[in-house]
C-alpha cells in the first residue's frame, strides 16, 4: 500500500486519466439524453448513487471504514450541480455544455475571491474580463446560439459546483468528504425522481451510460484526481484543468458527430485564454487550492 504522499503512478498520468474522465461525463450524459434512452432525473439519481458506491468502496479499501464526512449544504450544492447538468444536456451539445460549465465554475470562483478581498494584477483582470465576455458571446442571440434555457441550466450547474468547491477547501481528506457528500446528494436525487415519477423512463443503454458516468467518470475520476493533486502544484493543477473543455469538444466531434461552429471555437479561445491569464498571474502565489473540477 502506498503512503498518502506517494502515488503508484506518475501524477501527470493520473491527471490525464482524470481529465479524460471529467470530459467523458459530458459525452456520456449527452449521449444518454440525446437519444432519450433515460430521463434527466433518473440519470442524475443513477449517476450520484453509483458514484457514491464507488467512492465508498475506495474509502473502505483504503482506510478500512466507510466515510461519514461531508455535510448537507455541500451535498445540496452537489445535487444542484448534477441535476442542472443533466437537464442542460437535454438540449445542449456536449462541447457547448462543457465550455459553459467550465467557464461558470472558474468565473464564480474568481468572483468569490474578489469578494473576499483577493487582488488581481492587470493581466489577471484582463483574463477575468475575457472569460466573462466569452460566456456572454456564447449566449448572444443568433443562428448558432445554444438554447437559452439549457444554457442557463448549465450556468447554474457551474455556479453550484463553484460553491461546492469553495465549501470543500481545507475540510480534510477530499475523497472521504466527496464520498459522504455523494451519499447525501444521491438521497436528494432519489426524492427528485419520486417527484418526477410521471416522466420516468429508462432503457438499458441509458441506465448503462448513467452508471458509467457515476461509477467511472465521476467516482473513479474524482478519486484519481485527488491522488494526482498530492504531487501537483496548485498552478499546474489549475492549468491542467483547461484541457477538459477541449477534450470534451474533441470527443463530441469524433464520437457524437457534433459540428464545431465558429461561435464555439471563438468562445473557447476567449474563455480558456482568459482563465489561463488568471492562472498565469497566480503562479507566483504560494497559497490557494485548485478548484475540484466536476467532471465537466
Amino acid at each position: 500500500m502506498h503512503s498518502d504522499n506517494q502515488a503508484p503512478f506518475h501524477p501527470l498520468l493520473l491527471a490525464a486519466l482524470a481529465m479524460l474522465a471529467f470530459a467523458g461525463n459530458s459525452l456520456l450524459c449527452r449521449l444518454a439524453l440525446r437519444s432519450a434512452s433515460i430521463d434527466a432525473a433518473s440519470f442524475t439519481s443513477l449517476r450520484l448513487l453509483s458514484g457514491a458506491l464507488v467512492l465508498a468502496l475506495i474509502v473502505r479499501l483504503r482506510s478500512g471504514v466507510f466515510s461519514n464526512h461531508g455535510d448537507w449544504p455541500s451535498a445540496g450544492a452537489l445535487f444542484v450541480y448534477a441535476a442542472a447538468f443533466s437537464w442542460a444536456y437535454l438540449q445542449l451539445s456536449a462541447a457547448t455544455g462543457a465550455l459553459l460549465l467550465f467557464g461558470a465554475v472558474q468565473v464564480s470562483m474568481i468572483a468569490f475571491g474578489l469578494y473576499k478581498g483577493e487582488r488581481l494584477r492587470s493581466l489577471q483582470w484582463l483574463g477575468f474580463a475575457l472569460a466573462c465576455s466569452g460566456l456572454v458571446v456564447m449566449l448572444l442571440p443568433g443562428l448558432a446560439a445554444p438554447p437559452l434555457a439549457a444554457s442557463l441550466w448549465m450556468l447554474c450547474a457551474g455556479l453550484a459546483w463553484g460553491m461546492y468547491s469553495l465549501r470543500g477547501r481545507g475540510r480534510g481528506d477530499a475523497t472521504e468528504v466527496t464520498a459522504g457528500n455523494f451519499w447525501r446528494a444521491s438521497l436528494l436525487a432519489l426524492l427528485l425522481s419520486l417527484v418526477t415519477m410521471g416522466s420516468v423512463h429508462a432503457q438499458r443503454s441509458g441506465v448503462l451510460l448513467a452508471l458509467a458516468s457515476g461509477a467511472l467518470a465521476s467516482g473513479l475520476g474524482y478519486s484519481i484526481w485527488y491522488m494526482a493533486l498530492r504531487s501537483l502544484l496548485p498552478s499546474s493543477a489549475a492549468a491542467i484543468q483547461l484541457t477538459v473543455p477541449a477534450l470534451a469538444g474533441a470527443g463530441a466531434v469524433l464520437f457524437l458527430d457534433e459540428p464545431l461552429t465558429l461561435r464555439l471555437a471563438l468562445s473557447s479561445l476567449v474563455i480558456l485564454g482568459g482563465v489561463a491569464l488568471v492562472i498565469a498571474g497566480k503562479r507566483r502565489e504560494k497559497t490557494g487550492e485548485p478548484p475540484r473540477l466536476p467532471g465537466a
